[in-house]
Formats: structure tokens, sequence, C-alpha cells
């Protein structure tokens, strides 16, 4: 679950993508950071974000638990598609609806591209990343004080993607979490699933001893492909994971 406090996206500063052209779009709370490999149309993306935070916010003035609600809730049958699938996904990892807000924004835009004929669409929104791509791309998995893991990163293939690549933590960012890992970054085919099952997991993290436990509930989610937990100077993963040290995401 995402709160209002804003911090700078850092970690920004560090992406290298020469092949594929850098945008930025701001709307109140949704910053995001998007990369495809042409000219985007800014018009059509903030039509689209502007739909996607109005069905939100339009379902919550009916529904105020679906906006603070820490675990899964039922909506209506007739509620606006990225709402039924921020719920479906809080279902599976037992977790409040709006802990997927940031992955099911980002993955419905990105599906929105894809669409419109875009080929290389990668889309960031405060850490939880939506990636369709033609060629392997270098993920940097950001840990805070944890000084040990430095530049450790995964490496994504095409025929791995579209994908959602999600993170939370306890000590680093803008995220409600209820435990302490310094990094969670969850895997799957649904950027919507991988939001929320990463702060599920993240959630679980309290001290070293918690890991196993945590990644083992990951890896029970539906659907979730793979999972890294970084806690201190302790890392545990499991699934589709491919690492590798790198300078630059």
């Amino acid at each position: 679950m995402k709160t209002n406090r804003y911090q700078r996206r850092f970690y920004r500063d560090w992406v290298r993508c020469k092949d594929l052209r850098l945008t930025r779009i701001i709307d109140k709370e949704t910053d995001l950071q998007i990369l495809t490999n042409k000219p985007l149309d800014k018009n059509f993306v903030k039509e689209r974000i502007q739909q996607y935070r109005w069905d939100i916010e339009s379902y919550i003035i009916k529904e105020k638990r679906f906006l603070t609600a820490l675990g899964p809730i039922a909506v209506e049958l007739n509620a606006p598609p990225i709402v039924k699938g921020m719920a479906e996904a809080a279902k599976l990892a037992d977790v409040g609806p709006m802990a997927a807000v940031a992955g099911a924004i980002a993955e419905s835009l990105g599906r929105d591209l894809l669409k419109k004929g875009y080929k290389d669409v990668i889309i960031e929104n405060g850490g939880d990343i939506f990636l369709a791509t033609r060629k392997s791309r270098v993920i940097a998995i950001y840990s805070g004080k944890a000084k040990l893991w430095q530049g450790l990163s995964l490496k994504i293939k095409p025929k791995d993607a579209p994908l959602g690549i999600c993170a939370s933590s306890g000590t680093v960012g803008h995220s409600l979490s209820f435990g302490c890992a310094d990094s969670v970054v969850v895997l799957s085919k649904s950027a919507f699933l991988a939001d929320a099952a990463a702060t599920a997991v993240a959630n679980r993290v309290k001290s070293k001893k918690d890991l196993p436990a945590a990644l083992d509930f990951g890896r029970s989610i539906k659907g979730v492909r793979g999972a890294v937990i970084i806690f201190r100077n302790k890392m545990m993963s499991w699934g589709n994971i491919e690492f590798v040290k790198s300078k630059n995401t």
C-alpha cells in the first residue's frame, strides 16, 4: 500500500538505455518513467493515466475500504477492469488492493502502448516495473544500506516478457510495509500481482530468521515466477531468476 509522501526517484539517474527514448510523465501522485523504442504519444499516455486514476478514485468514493483495507476485499461485478485486477491480485497475495496500484497502472498503460504498436516498453512507477522488450535488459536491485548487495541486478530475457518486476522495502522508499526487509523483488507475468506479492512478502520479514518462511509464502502465490529477499547481509531467492553484476540498470 502506498503513502502520499513523495520521495525523489534518485535511482532514475542510473538508467542507461541508449536504444530507447526516455520520457517522464507526472499526473498528481502518478510519477512514471517510460522508455519506448519510438517517440511517446504523450497526449495518449496522459489520457490513459487520467482514465485509470478516475476509475480507481471513483470506485474509492463508492467503496472507501478499497483505499484503506489491509486485506483482500470483494469488488462489484461491474467495477472497472483495473479495479478488478487489483482486487484479484490482492486476494492471491492476501493484502489490500491498493498494494497493487503502482503495478496496475504500469501494466495497464504498458499494454495500451503495445496495442498502439510500440515494441519495447518499460514503465517504472515508484520502483514497480512493467517490461516488454526485444532484447535482454538488466534491472538493478536497490537495497539501501545493505551495501553488500550493491550492483546486484537481474537479467531479463525477451522470451520472459512482458513481465512485471516489482519491489517493496521496509527501509527504503515511500511504500507502507510492516516488515524490515531492505528489498523484496517479485517477478510475475502480471505487474498487478508482482506489486501485491512484493508487499506481502516484505511484510513477513522482521528478522533474518523470517526469510525462509517469507520466501516460501511468495513461492506459494499462484502466478509468481520468482522472488528475491534482501535483509542486511542475507539474501535468498527462488524461481526464474538470473543474477548479474552491473553499475547501471
